[in-house]
């Protein structure tokens, strides 16, 4: 016994045959943007600029100078600043405006 709706083909609702839009009968569609719709702005450069100083510039000066501190602090909760910025970053730079 065979199903008739996978017969037939994608379903109507999703010609591409991915779920990241849902074609509507007027032809708008809804949904998540596709890779086209989304935009680098203003937001993915702060974003790129945080992940530079995370991963570069926190390292290298800890490196380069390291600081008169007890061990646990210079190593552990200095690197931990910038890496809590970089999450904060990202999750704002990920959010949608409506």
């Amino acid at each position: 016994m065979t199903d008739d709706a996978s017969a037939d083909g994608p379903d109507e609702r999703d010609p591409g045959g991915s779920d990241a839009y849902v074609h509507e009968p007027d032809g708008s569609t809804t949904g998540d943007p596709g890779p086209n719709d989304r935009e680098f702005g203003r937001r993915g450069w702060i974003l790129v600029g945080v992940i530079v100083l995370a991963f570069v510039v926190a390292p290298l000066l800890i490196y380069l100078r390291p600081p008169a501190l007890p061990f646990k602090f210079a190593y552990l909760v200095l690197p931990l600043v910038p890496a809590v910025l970089l999450g904060a970053t990202a999750v704002w730079a990920a959010q949608r405006n409506a």
